[in-house]
């Protein structure tokens, strides 16, 4: 079917990661399938005042517990804050990046993951779907990986969908998103079988990394990697990091992004504890591979991490497969998860599945999405 002859929804995806840089933007025309359309995108930065919050947040949230952070009126007042402040930004976001022209119809919300337990079947993204859709007169998906847990699933990723999407019948394939947390999608060769796949967590990207740099230096993370490549690697603090369980654990599965303790790394210098996150980075993206079917013949990255030279440097060296920047198959890799929360509001309105048992866990091909209507 023609594109023009399908019933395509302006959509607009926000996605603010774990690195708490800002709120990713993503403008598409799309049926929720095969027909996506990008408009263009944009990124707006977290102020200073709305970081700290969240960062004290995510600190704080280490020790509070599942049963009262499920329940909104539990909350402690410092989480309450931090929503209204991520609210806020989001909606100031918006109104500078939409125009009449765009006829905007659906805003897919992921909001900001404070805390993703998948293991007590519990994930937070906070921010008031209800809000920004009465603020700005239109429809919010929010609360994306609700459904996915209480049907069994990890609730995470939710992204591997919409790779397929991209990659259409260009398969095997594999897709290598380099966020706060690093996920792939494997997809096999048969496009028309929709089990034909396999997606998980493959453990830490950029969060790790970034919290050192700041933490060492005070910059927001690793320009192109430069701190790793002045530092060299620690062999024995790495072998420590990937001593954690969670490596071997089969497919799917998923983690938060403070899931893994650095003390293996403390008494390193700056240049030598950038080398060694980000050689755990690429060594749990490597020994993630072992997990797949079969190795795929290159890995498509995306995220932010694909601009860390040094860590897309031994990527290829670890992995042994071929790199490529997704830039270069026009995919907008800055933008490419708020694309796919665009494009996973229309598949919620529309009834279809944001997820299934090959990239979740879940028992079977999920739904979901909760719709903030703005009338």
């Amino acid at each position: 079917m023609a594109a023009a002859e399908k019933s395509l929804t302006a959509s607009l995806g926000l996605m603010s990661g774990t690195s708490l840089d800002g709120i990713d933007l993503a403008l598409m025309l799309t049926d929720g399938e095969g027909a996506i359309h990008f408009q263009r995108d944009g990124f707006v930065a977290y102020d200073a005042a709305t970081r700290d919050v969240l960062r004290g947040v995510l600190d704080a949230a280490l020790h509070w517990p599942t049963a009262m952070l499920a329940h909104p009126a539990d909350w402690p007042p410092q989480l309450r804050a931090a929503e209204e402040a991520v609210t806020a930004a989001h909606l100031a976001a918006v109104q500078g990046f939409i125009t009449d022209a765009d006829n905007l119809a659906l805003i897919g919300f992921h909001g900001q993951t404070i805390t993703h337990r998948p293991d007590e079947g519990f994930t937070l993204q906070i921010g008031d779907g209800q809000a920004l859709a009465q603020a700005l007169g239109c429809d919010v998906v929010g609360q994306f990986r609700r459904a996915d847990m209480e049907n069994g699933g990890q609730g995470a990723p939710l992204a591997p969908l919409f790779h397929a999407a991209l990659v259409g019948d260009d398969r095997p394939q594999a897709v290598l998103n380099l966020g706060g947390v690093g996920n792939i999608t494997w997809l096999g060769a048969d496009a028309a079988r929709d089990d034909d796949m396999l997606a998980f967590d493959t453990g830490p990207a950029n969060a790790l990394i970034d919290d050192w740099v700041r933490a060492r230096t005070g910059a927001a993370f690793d320009q192109d990697g430069a701190l790793a490549a002045a530092g060299q690697l620690d062999r024995a603090a790495l072998a420590g990091l990937m001593a954690h369980d969670y490596f071997d654990k089969p497919p799917p599965k998923s983690l938060d992004r403070l899931s893994f303790p650095t003390d293996a790394i403390k008494a390193l210098s700056a240049e030598d504890g950038a080398a060694t996150l980000t050689a755990f980075t690429a060594q749990a993206v490597a020994q993630g591979l072992d997990h797949c079917p079969a190795k795929p013949a290159r890995l498509i990255v995306c995220g932010g991490g694909r601009h860390n030279k040094t860590l897309c440097a031994m990527l290829a060296e670890r992995c042994g497969v071929d790199i490529i920047d997704c830039d270069a198959l026009a995919w907008r890799g800055d933008s490419l998860e708020a694309q796919a929360f665009a494009w996973l509001a229309v598949r919620a309105l529309n009834g279809l599945p944001l997820s299934r048992p090959e990239t979740t866990g879940v028992a079977q091909p999920c739904t979901g999405g909760v719709v903030y209507k703005s009338g």
